[in-house]
């Protein structure tokens, strides 16, 4: 062991916060998260995939599952409950999950803004972007890649743990497995901040579309414009809420676990900073199902036919047969018999069926 990775073994880890505060924090979000991801994946997966809008949303629930059951092994291990296998397990194979699950879910998000760009701004376009088997093909391939740079992470904490009930998982790893978990805490970033450029500028041409729509079809209403602003803006907010102050924090808390760079309480400090913002990040996978609300009306309205025990009415606006959403942009443009309301709500809203005029 070189002198650095004795250092970093020599800081004792404050743990009497996080052991007692975070494990019910995180506890209270598995609950939740369980049961809105649970009844999410239970509707969704009586959607057919007839778009790549729904192909995404199905992979996020996925994600977002997984995450959660990542989080059960998390309360546990920092609850002390178990011995000190339990926070290897954690620290091999359930950390990584939990890492990779939600980065997954980051680069699907944002290929669900680019998604709804293409939709609403090219309303006639035949972009292969939106062919199904290539949004399903995207996803897949998020998976591999995400996986891929994250297995290592696994295969590289390959040292014996010491039994200690305040073990640190920076000590799993040798130096290659140090030097792989920095730079792969470097690439997170790279995907973060790339996916929110991505999600500011797609969301920024269609507030302008949905904008133009207005001056086409000179509408005043005040409440109707407040409603598709937050439609639009919904996913960016929870997006940067949740993950922003994480990201910030992590490199800082990264660099003390690979270098010794900072002192012993400068170390803790930046332990709790990291796991507060983590528990933030966390909370994504209950806001997620909300955000399906906002999205995708077929997901709401068999949402309130289960919770009212009401058989879904054939024939709604999410049949295979009705008009697609890019027909719903050209009516927005060139109609000028539909209400204000209708208009708004055509604009900000996505059906995730469509209409395939070929």
């Amino acid at each position: 062991m070189n002198s650095s990775q004795a250092n970093l073994t020599k800081c004792i880890r404050d743990t009497s916060i996080t052991s007692v505060v975070f494990p019910c924090l995180y506890s209270v979000l598995f609950l939740v998260a369980l049961v809105l991801n649970c009844l999410a994946a239970w509707i969704f997966f009586q959607i057919p995939s007839t778009s790549t809008f729904v192909v995404y949303l199905k992979n996020v629930v996925v994600a977002d599952l997984l995450m959660t059951f990542s989080v059960l092994v998390k309360v546990l291990s920092d609850a002390g409950v178990g011995s000190w296998r339990l926070k290897a397990f954690y620290c091999r194979y359930s950390a990584v999950l939990f890492y990779t699950t939600m980065y997954i879910s980051i680069l699907l998000l944002g290929l669900i803004s680019l998604d709804r760009y293409l939709k609403i701004v090219r309303p006639f376009g035949k972009c292969f972007l939106q062919r199904v088997g290539f949004g399903q093909g995207l996803s897949a391939s998020v998976w591999v890649i995400m996986c891929s740079f994250a297995l290592p992470n696994v295969v590289l904490s390959d040292r014996e743990p010491t039994p200690s009930p305040k073990l640190k998982c920076s000590s799993l790893k040798g130096p290659a497995g140090l030097q792989w978990h920095e730079g792969f805490n470097y690439f997170c970033q790279v995907v973060f901040w790339g996916t929110l450029a991505l999600m500011v500028v797609c969301y920024t041409f269609i507030s302008r579309k949905v904008y133009e729509s207005y001056q086409a079809s000179r509408s005043r209403s005040r409440a109707a414009t407040r409603r598709t602003k937050a439609k639009v803006f919904i996913v960016v907010a929870v997006f940067f809420v949740c993950f922003a102050p994480f990201h910030f924090a992590r490199v800082p808390y990264t660099l003390t676990q690979t270098r010794n760079i900072n002192p012993c309480q400068v170390q803790n400090q930046l332990y709790i900073a990291k796991e507060t913002t983590l528990w933030l990040s966390a909370t994504n996978i209950c806001f997620d199902p909300f955000i399906y609300i906002f999205l995708c009306r077929m997901f709401r309205r068999k949402l309130t036919a289960t919770l009212s025990r009401k058989p879904l009415p054939l024939g709604g606006p999410e049949s295979p047969t009705e008009t697609s959403t890019r027909m719903e942009m050209s009516n927005i443009v060139h109609s000028r018999h539909l209400t204000t309301e209708e208009e708004i709500q055509r604009a900000a809203d996505i059906s995730p069926q469509s209409k395939q005029a070929e």
